[in-house]
């Protein structure tokens, strides 16, 4: 079902700027009318300013007016499954609560999980 999704994951990691720590990470993501986005993480020497590879995917899709998503795949150089940040958790849960959530280690090895499973109580702005 995701399998095109999982392998554009896996040629984005290859795209990834990761000087420092030598995590590479690259994500596709897939919106309700089914366009695909990739994104890679982009390291900066300052840390805090390093840019997670789910958030650059996001603000491609965002951009190009795409603003409901239903998958995301995830591919690191981890030995371990990557799960997204708490950042990023937020950052997507704010498109789509109930995407699916695909962790990547390999086109045969990967785990799904529902974000709103992931992250069950986002952050709502409210005045």
């Amino acid at each position: 079902m995701y399998e095109e999704l999982i392998a554009e994951s896996i040629k984005a990691k290859k795209l990834s700027h990761s000087p420092y720590s030598n995590f590479r990470v690259g994500v596709a993501l897939l919106t309700k009318d089914n366009t695909m986005f990739s994104g890679a993480n982009v390291e900066c020497s300052s840390y805090g300013l390093t840019i997670c590879a789910e958030r650059v995917a996001a603000v491609k899709a965002i951009t190009e007016r795409h603003k409901i998503f239903k998958a995301v795949a995830i591919a690191s150089s981890g030995k371990d499954f990557a799960f997204p940040c708490g950042a990023c958790r937020q950052f997507l849960s704010e498109f789509s609560e109930n995407m699916d959530v695909i962790l990547v280690k390999s086109k045969r090895n990967y785990q799904i999980y529902k974000l709103q499973n992931l992250f069950p109580h986002k952050f709502i702005f409210k005045l």
